[in-house]
């Protein structure tokens, strides 16, 4: 009975945030997208680099076969 009520929740019902004043309910939390490894390496590689980098790794392949 002495506790105090938080300003906001999480709704049991659905998991948005949810708060005392019903006329203007907390913001819904903006989530990103899931991105995959390969997601997040093309915004940090150009084409160009991924084509290196695959030469590069391609060669060292082919001489550890040759050696």
């Amino acid at each position: 009975m002495d506790a105090e009520v938080p300003e906001e929740w999480d709704c049991p019902r659905c998991g948005l945030p949810a708060g005392r004043d019903r006329e203007r309910p907390p913001a819904a939390p903006r989530t990103e997208p899931y991105k995959s490894h390969l997601a997040y390496v093309k915004e940090r590689r150009s084409d160009a680099d991924g084509e290196a980098i695959l030469a590069e790794a391609l060669e060292r392949l082919r001489r550890r076969r040759e050696g």
